[in-house]
């Protein structure tokens, strides 16, 4: 969307005038941070068209903030200079089905002169998606999100205890992982997600409980990849507010409780080319395509440094260890859970089955970044003509080091560090992120590393625990 063009002044104030009707009183303009945090400014609804037209000031030293909130720097970005103006998506303001009286829309960034703010992610999802378009791709994405809730602090919880005790979080419910008896505890709660989501448009496959105490995970269909990292955005908001209203709190932490399985947010992603999908291709070994196997060849191959991006919390590698179904290794398999990359195939017969899904990433991430880098990673394996290796079959952690090297399987990055010496080198993601982006994004990631450097594990789980 290009700022404030005259003619969407009307759209704004049609949009504004129907918002009113149903009792909106304050929209929420979101962005997403480089450390992963949803960041807003809020405007009333009658201010919608002005912020439109003119955009909604801000600092562009939110792009060097951490989790914590505090400030970095790169070469580009951080001080008190300069300003940027947020402009609202009129296409996706949203009425918010669980804060009564509230609207959302995610925002693209400028400058003051109206050129586009190179440090905008949502814009760097928005250009990779072209750069799909241009090479003949149309792709597809969705996410799971994956969230443990507990007690609030009114309801007498304990969310602040200690992380290293089994019983640190007072979970509302204590049932079997993919119990049937968590949805009877809580099916009030789960039902009003599911009713918010849908008042909101957001198509819920499936809704159901996870595998860790307190966890749930919801999976929404696939759509083009920068509605699918809106949508992302708008479910967590959501299932945080119904949770509240619950007397419940929602973390999304990627490590709540050390030592415990996490929360995965794990990308699903499909390849077309017109209508024609590259998972079906006739007598193609795995059903994949040429061109499906040269881009998922290119993601597997930069899934190190793509770790900076999906992973970019120290407490994502408390979650990403091998044997707990989070892809700790970089190779891939036909539906293998512990494989980085999964190659899902989908039902027989079906034109528009199959896909593949990127396990490491957790909802650390900035949706926007996750998508551009995997699209910008895929089109560097398809312009290369990137390979797949032998897909792997079983849990390559029980598997001794010699037989793993010799089998060509690799332990991703088991830390922030060493994810980011990989982003680091990485000419690829430089060229398509650009040199402001990609600055912000190098320096929050050794900030954050350098915090919690001499930190305990529970001492991670907790201080990040409730920022996501």
């Amino acid at each position: 969307m290009e700022p404030g063009p005259a003619q969407q002044w009307g759209d704004a104030r049609r949009t504004a005038a129907r918002l009113d009707a149903e009792h909106v009183r304050a929209i929420a303009l979101t962005w997403v941070d480089n450390a992963g945090i949803a960041r807003t400014k809020t405007v009333p609804t009658a201010r919608l068209a002005p912020a439109v037209q003119r955009g909604v000031g801000m600092s562009p030293v939110f792009d060097v903030f951490t989790s914590d909130d505090a400030i970095t720097a790169s070469a580009h970005l951080g001080g008190p200079d300069g300003d940027l103006r947020l402009f609202p998506d009129l296409e996706r303001v949203t009425v918010l089905a669980a804060q009564p009286g509230w609207a959302w829309a995610p925002v693209d960034r400028y400058d003051q002169l109206g050129t586009p703010h190179p440090g905008c992610q949502r814009q760097f999802a928005r250009r990779m998606v072209d750069r799909a378009a241009d090479a003949g791709l149309v792709l597809e994405m969705g996410f799971e999100t994956e969230w443990v809730v507990t007690r609030g602090p009114e309801a007498g919880g304990r969310p602040d205890g200690p992380a290293d005790a089994d019983d640190a979080l007072d979970h509302p419910c204590a049932g079997p992982a993919y119990g049937m008896t968590r949805v009877v505890e809580l099916s009030d709660y789960l039902r009003d997600v599911a009713e918010a989501l849908a008042l909101q448009d957001i198509d819920v496959l499936q809704l159901h409980p996870e595998y860790a105490p307190g966890q749930f995970e919801v999976s929404t269909a696939s759509a083009d990849p920068l509605r699918a990292a809106d949508e992302l955005v708008l479910v967590r908001e959501t299932v945080r507010a119904v949770s509240l209203r619950h007397g419940l709190r929602a973390s999304f932490a990627p490590s709540v409780v050390a030592g415990q399985v996490g929360n995965g947010c794990h990308l699903h992603l499909s390849l077309h080319r017109g209508e024609r999908s590259l998972h079906r291709a006739q007598d193609a070994e795995w059903g994949l395509d040429p061109d499906a196997v040269r881009f998922l060849g290119g993601v597997l191959e930069a899934m190190p440094a793509l770790l900076a991006v999906g992973c970019p919390s120290p407490a994502s590698y408390l979650r990403l260890g091998p044997s707990v179904w989070a892809g700790a290794y970089q190779c891939w398999g036909v539906e293998n859970r512990e494989a980085a990359l999964r190659l899902v195939t989908g039902a027989p017969g079906d034109p528009d089955g199959g896909h593949a899904e990127i396990k490491p990433f957790d909802a650390a991430a900035n949706p926007y970044l996750a998508v551009g880098a995997v699209i910008a990673a895929g089109l560097h394996g398809l312009s290369t003509g990137a390979a797949l290796p032998p897909p792997v079959t079983g849990d390559p952690g029980v598997l001794g080091v010699r037989e793993r090297a010799r089998r060509g399987i690799v332990r991703l990055p088991s830390s922030l560090t060493e994810s980011t010496d990989r982003l680091a080198e990485s000419a690829v993601l430089r060229e398509a992120m650009g040199e402001v982006l990609y600055g912000a994004v190098i320096a929050v990631r050794r900030a954050e590393a350098a915090h919690f450097a001499d930190s305990e594990p529970e001492e991670i789980a907790a201080a990040t625990r409730w920022r996501y």
